[in-house]
């Protein structure tokens, strides 16, 4: 296809685009901050399955986190690596299927371990490959705003507190993992982890590994990856013993990414303008809604952080715009995000881009309503756009079906 000029309208809307340059800046910065703090970082897909677009990632990264037997699968045929591998609970039939394919098992209380860990040992004594297993523990330290988003909430379901394990891990167990960051700072990891070795750091020593979770949103403009390096560092002087895992999912994907929408009706009322797309934030971006969060809009007056932006929002300038509430084409009341001021009024036919749509987006989509689903497009490198994959009317009757 012809190069994308950003005043043409090549494509129909709704579509997601996924910028390949920008998935290849992410992926080189997160493998230079694994080389200089010596750590292994693995892809988590619960941020991202877009298997068609992992080819661009796989020279420097093949190993992944698993929440489901069906991550496994995907992992394990368009990764290849290792595939480590936490779910809150297992079931006797899905253990027995983790087993044939996972390298590292977590396992999110002791009563899971109990009740698996005669078969894994089975396992581990009459196959080839090995499968690690570890412990998931709460440092019990809440860094997150968004309740929904916290591992460390009060009565967190999530792993085992110090009171609970005692004073010996159980044979078996080679690892711990903790998972308390979202869209983080190193800062904030250094608070967990602290915490984490004030409560934990005990059986450490005897330990083959420790894995740090995800949220480590590390190619965000104001990370410091430097801190972030040297924290680890001095960890691992500290416990020479442990291979040390990261497994961030949206850094791998953070602003990689893009919504375009066009605008079909202005209502108006009760003193609010509403634009309603050709797209549906409960459908096609529940995360908005459930994090939740306004997407940034290339064509809108731009926020102070907006990193695509070419200026901080001017506050004289929003005096004179107008502002937008953008409404979803689901009958969802509560399928509308704004507002957004512009400097021009909207009108039918405007086209909107809706940016960072590929973390935590593609991955949570649903076809309540029987809305059509966007497209999804790899624009690559040489300014191409390849058509990743189009919806029909079969894919919602197959789902129903």
């Amino acid at each position: 296809m012809d190069n994308i000029d950003e005043n043409d309208v090549p494509f129909p809307t709704p579509y997601y685009v996924v910028h390949e340059s920008k998935l290849l800046h992410n992926a080189r910065l997160i493998n230079d901050v694994a080389e200089r703090a010596g750590v292994k970082i693995i892809i988590a897909l619960k941020a991202n399955a877009l298997w068609k677009t992992f080819p661009i990632i796989t020279p420097l990264f093949k190993d992944s986190t698993a929440s489901s037997l069906n991550e496994m699968y995907l992992a394990m045929e368009n990764l290849g690596g290792d595939v480590h591998v936490y779910c809150p609970v297992y079931t006797d039939a899905s253990f027995e299927k983790f087993l044939q394919g996972a390298s590292h098992i977590t396992f999110n209380s002791l009563a899971q371990y109990n009740r698996f860990a005669d078969r894994l040992r089975e396992h581990n004594a009459t196959s080839e490959r090995k499968v690690s297993a570890g412990l998931r523990v709460n440092p019990r330290c809440s860094v997150i705003d968004t309740e929904i988003y916290n591992p460390c909430t009060a009565g967190s379901r999530f792993g085992e507190n110090p009171d609970t394990i005692g004073e010996i891990i159980p044979e078996g167990l080679e690892g711990l993992h903790f998972h308390a960051l979202c869209e983080s700072s190193s800062y904030d990891l250094e608070k967990v982890l602290q915490a984490f070795e004030n409560q934990y750091g005990k059986f450490l020593p005897k330990l083959k590994w420790v894995n740090m979770g995800g949220g480590h949103l590390m190619t965000r403009k104001d990370y410091n990856t430097d801190h972030l390096v040297k924290l680890l560092r001095e960890f691992k002087s500290r416990y020479p013993n442990l291979e040390v895992i990261l497994e961030p999912g949206s850094a791998f994907t953070w602003q990689t990414g893009d919504l375009e929408v066009t605008v079909l009706d202005i209502v108006s009322r009760d003193g609010v303008n509403t634009a309603i797309i050709d797209s549906s934030f409960a459908c096609h971006m529940p995360d908005t809604l459930e994090m939740p969060y306004r997407p940034n809009i290339r064509q809108a007056i731009p926020a102070e952080d907006n990193p695509e932006a070419s200026a901080a929002a001017d506050s004289s300038k929003i005096a004179n715009a107008i502002a937008y509430r953008l409404g979803g084409n689901s009958c969802l009341t509560g399928d509308y995000v704004g507002d957004w001021y512009f400097d021009k009024p909207l009108h039918s036919g405007d086209r909107l881009t809706l940016l960072d749509m590929n973390h935590y987006t593609t991955v949570k989509t649903n076809m309540f309503n029987g809305v059509q689903h966007p497209d999804i497009y790899l624009h690559t490198s040489d300014g191409r756009m390849h058509l990743l994959r189009h919806f029909t009317y079969s894919d919602y009757k197959n789902r129903m079906d």
